[in-house]
């Protein structure tokens, strides 16, 4: 039995001032990060296959819709690299620096996509930089969401942790609330021939506004307690990675699990609906671009009901209950949408958003308690890295290759209830960490 650290005797940081610039800071991220993200995404639904990859388009559209999905699966594939260098890094010099660093990387990335060349401009090259573009993002988001996570949560007061975890997860409805409102107002305010032209630019280019403004934000964020708590003792793990791998497998292979079935539905939401909804079922782009806002406010709400709820009844629970959601609606919810009605398809997805935020929201709280501080920000990256790629990363794909061979929806269904379980069992078996002890001492 230790002492408790100072961290967890605190009553929260000495001023409610620093907590909002905290939450502030690790909210204005994961928000640039995931507008970024789902731009791309929902341009590869609609346009990138016929800007990016023409003659493939030309010849064969169903496998250029397919390999247009997998270049958002392949910066997935390099986010654990992000998270194991990030999250070293970050274990060895501080949450903070990282988060600068990631922000800006990402932004620049995303504001070259805007000036790339297309194929009839520069042939092969334009697929091969855009791919080079998508990998730098994908590093990125995987070092970003670990350090944002970890300010919120050790700044966080012992019993609102689940709270202040949940702020850098609604990045995620409020950067596609960005993306999703913006493409919005793009398709409805030009023709057709100028979006797709040059109009498709815009919001690649816009987020450089967003840097500018991040970049402000996260400078003036303290460092988290824990972190400096690490650097008085001089407990910063000097090989946190080595350290991860020898002792704390387990861990990993939890929070691998967890996450899964969520993020798998997640990218249903993000990427395979708007394409499913309009180049198969003909439905119009803006008010499915509309849909898909309006569902990410609820998803925004649930997240941060599911931060709050596990403050209350544990992680655990909620994770579990936002499962049991996910799982039960699959099925209903393809049928509705299968109705082409615009009002059935806003419902149907604005439900599946109670189960997604319920199973979201826990998170950054559960994986923090999960490890201890000196390899914490590794092992929190690279699970969330490797649930990522297990996930979402081909969810879209594997979703567009289910559907043009078996011709059901019902079989995507099926897909991600398979996961939701998997996911389950994950965190059942992870057990319940609500109040766990995060400071320096406090695992052995």
């Amino acid at each position: 039995m230790t002492t408790p650290s100072k961290v967890d005797t605190l009553s929260g940081p000495s001023s409610r001032r620093e907590e909002r610039k905290v939450l502030a800071g690790t909210l204005v991220g994961t928000t640039i990060e995931w507008y970024d993200f789902f731009i791309f995404a929902q341009l590869t639904a609609t346009l990138l296959s016929p800007l990016f990859l023409a003659p493939l388009n030309e010849s064969n559209p169903g496998l250029a819709q397919i390999l247009s999905f997998a270049l958002i699966g392949i910066s997935f594939l390099f986010r654990p690299l992000g998270g194991v260098i990030a999250g070293h890094l970050g274990d060895r010099l501080g949450r903070k620096a990282m988060l600068v660093f990631t922000l800006v990387m990402m932004g620049a990335a995303t504001a070259l996509i805007g000036v790339l060349p297309t194929y009839a401009q520069i042939g092969a090259w334009a697929p091969v930089l855009l791919i080079l573009l998508r990998v730098i993002q994908g590093f990125s988001a995987g070092g970003e969401w670990g350090g944002a996570a970890l300010m919120a949560v050790e700044h966080a007061p012992i019993n609102r942790r689940g709270l202040f975890g949940a702020y850098p997860q609604i990045g995620v409805p409020v950067g596609m609330i960005l993306a999703t409102g913006l493409l919005f107002f793009l398709n409805t305010s030009m023709s057709k021939e100028d979006f797709a032209a040059w109009g498709w630019r815009v919001p690649f280019l816009l987020s450089i506004v967003l840097i500018v403004v991040g970049y402000l934000i996260r400078r003036a964020v303290a460092e988290s307690p824990v972190f400096q708590e690490m650097a008085l003792r001089k407990e910063e793990s000097k090989a946190p990675l080595g350290e991860l791998v020898r002792n704390h497998k387990l861990p990993v292979l939890y929070s691998t699990l967890i996450f899964i079935g969520n993020n798998a539905a997640g990218y249903l939401l993000i990427a395979f609906f708007i394409s499913y909804a309009t180049k198969t079922l003909k439905m119009p782009t803006p008010q499915i671009l509309l849909a898909t806002t309006l569902a990410s406010f609820g998803w925004l709400i649930f997240t941060l009901v599911g931060g709050w709820l596990s403050d209350r009844i544990g992680r655990v629970k909620t994770f579990l209950l936002g499962y049991a959601i996910v799982f039960a609606w699959m099925i209903p919810m393809f049928a509705l949408i299968d109705t082409k009605d615009i009002m059935l398809y806003g419902v149907a997805l604005f439900v599946l958003t109670i189960g997604l935020g319920l199973s979201y929201g826990p998170m950054s709280a559960m994986y923090a308690e999960m490890f201890p501080a000196n390899v914490r920000y590794s092992g929190i990256s690279i699970g969330y890295a490797f649930g990522a790629i297990l996930g979402g990363a081909f969810a879209a794909t594997i979703a567009e290759s289910l559907l043009q061979s078996t011709k059901w929806t019902g079989s995507i269904g099926i897909y991600i209830m398979v996961l939701c379980v998997i996911s389950a069992v994950g965190v059942v078996l992870a057990k319940e960490t609500k109040g766990r002890p995060l400071g320096v001492s406090s695992h052995h």
